[in-house]
């Protein structure tokens, strides 16, 4: 295997996690560009540890999200930067973010089990809506009459909102805290309202 000294190795992998556009693991790394190299996981994070801390203090910052690292604007930044987006991301309405943060605590869970947690009936659209998103999957199917999908949470829901691990969610402690949980994502414009049907 080929030598690369560690200002190369920190240059490629800079340039790789830039390229990439979302976030990129260590074993993706090893896999792809430094295949060729002879760089171990523990030469490898601690490269990746360094630029870290060499954007720090920058408007760009490497962090660490889904498991891997992204470049993305500082967070005190965002509302400096709102004016060069093109378009804006859709508001999602309380029923949907309601759900997805049924499925985020619960998972794995039935849609059953979500309208109980709920108390109104789940619409399709909305389990379609968030897995277009790529925010939730089934994983598999719970052995119980009629086997009803089992959803949960993806990388990309844990990209989108800025976690490495589900363990990065923040507490939960009553029901008025869904409202904080993804207040993100309610500075745009109202999806409409999906009617809901009380469970009796």
């Amino acid at each position: 295997m080929a030598q690369i000294n560690n200002l190369q190795l920190k240059q490629l992998v800079e340039a790789a996690i830039f390229v990439q556009g979302k976030a990129v693991t260590l074993k993706t790394l090893r896999e792809t560009v430094l295949a060729d190299y002879a760089v171990s996981r523990e030469r490898l994070k601690a490269v990746v540890d360094e630029l870290v801390v060499d954007y720090q203090e920058r408007g760009v910052q490497l962090v660490k999200v889904a498991g891997g690292y992204r470049f993305q604007t500082r967070d005190s930044l965002s509302i400096a930067l709102q004016s060069l987006w093109q378009e804006q991301a859709p508001r999602y309405s309380r029923a949907t973010l309601e759900t997805l943060a049924v499925i985020a605590y619960r998972q794995p869970v039935t849609r059953g089990e979500i309208e109980a947690v709920r108390g109104v009936a789940v619409s399709s659209q909305i389990i379609k809506n968030l897995a277009d998103r790529g925010w939730i999957k089934a994983v598999g199917h719970k052995e119980v009459p009629g086997r009803p999908s089992l959803y949960a949470t993806t990388a990309e829901f844990l990209g989108y909102f800025g976690l490495d691990t589900l363990r990065d969610l923040p507490p939960l402690t009553d029901a008025e805290s869904l409202d904080a949980v993804f207040s993100g994502m309610k500075n745009v414009p109202e999806e409409p309202e999906v009617s809901e049907t009380p469970l009796q």
